[in-house]
């Protein structure tokens, strides 16, 4: 996951004239499109090395805060084919790992639209290509992991709340059911390691579980399933104490699918 300090080294680079595209030694994105144009999502080979890295980190900050480009392409191919979409799987890198162990699960119009390390900012940022554009039934969010780590900087819960707020409605308005995850149980994040986010977490799924309530979405309980009695993962259930393995997902799914029937039948 992406360290939120690395919006500060970010910032650096666009600082100076404000009609002026910084330029920095070295930058293999100096050439890309900037403004608006028809086609913002140029091809780069994947980074291989540490610096390469920073240097995608620092572009995806500055110039596709919400990373619209990741799924460009396959939402294009999607749409040009015509086949229904049931439900998005709108998420971070806890949804976007989900694919890859359990692939079988995104099929008969489910899709997985996770993009590891966002936060609940970016995800509203992308909300309507990766969602709405897409026409599906329903979209399942589960969000603010990311927040809660600091990944994209500092913020309030009530911004964190509403970020979320700003999704469900947004999809309401366009005639698609919310099913709302809570943030999976955490005790300790690696990439963040001077935080203590259990209590953080247990105090969200609390408004998830009530502003779901109160809206009729449907609410689908994660954490009390993989949590153990401290708020972390239960053993054997993920890699690092926060991102899920198969024995965690296998989990997950049974809860995600009948969420789904809940919402939009079989």
């Amino acid at each position: 996951m992406i360290r939120g300090l690395a919006l500060l080294a970010a910032v650096s680079l666009v600082a100076g004239a404000a009609h002026a595209q910084t330029k920095v030694d070295g930058d293999p994105y100096e050439g890309d499109p900037v403004g608006i144009v028809e086609n913002p999502c140029p091809d780069h080979p994947k980074p291989t090395d540490q610096n390469g890295w920073h240097m995608w980190n620092l572009h995806m900050l500055t110039r596709d805060f919400g990373q619209i480009c990741r799924y460009h392409a396959a939402n294009a191919a999607l749409k040009a084919s015509g086949t229904p979409v049931r439900v998005v799987f709108m998420g971070d890198s806890i949804t976007d790992n989900w694919i890859g162990k359990d692939a079988s699960l995104f099929a008969g119009g489910l899709v997985d639209r996770g993009i590891s390390g966002q936060t609940t900012s970016q995800m509203v940022v992308r909300f309507r290509e990766d969602v709405i554009a897409l026409k599906p039934k329903a979209v399942h969010i589960m969000a603010a992991t990311n927040d809660v780590a600091g990944n994209t900087g500092a913020a309030t819960m009530e911004t964190v709340q509403g970020n979320i707020r700003t999704m469900a409605e947004l999809a309401r308005a366009h005639g698609i059911q919310v099913i709302l995850a809570s943030v999976p149980p955490a005790a300790a994040f690696p990439w963040s390691p001077e935080k203590k986010p259990a209590p953080t977490i247990i105090a969200l799924n609390r408004w998830l579980r009530a502003y779901a309530a109160e809206n009729g979405f449907a609410y689908v309980d994660y954490h009390a399933a993989l949590a153990d009695a401290n708020g972390g993962m239960k053993p054997g259930l993920s890699s690092d104490g926060v991102h899920p393995v198969e024995a965690g997902y296998a989990i997950m799914r049974p809860l995600a699918l009948a969420a789904i029937a809940k919402t939009i039948g079989q």
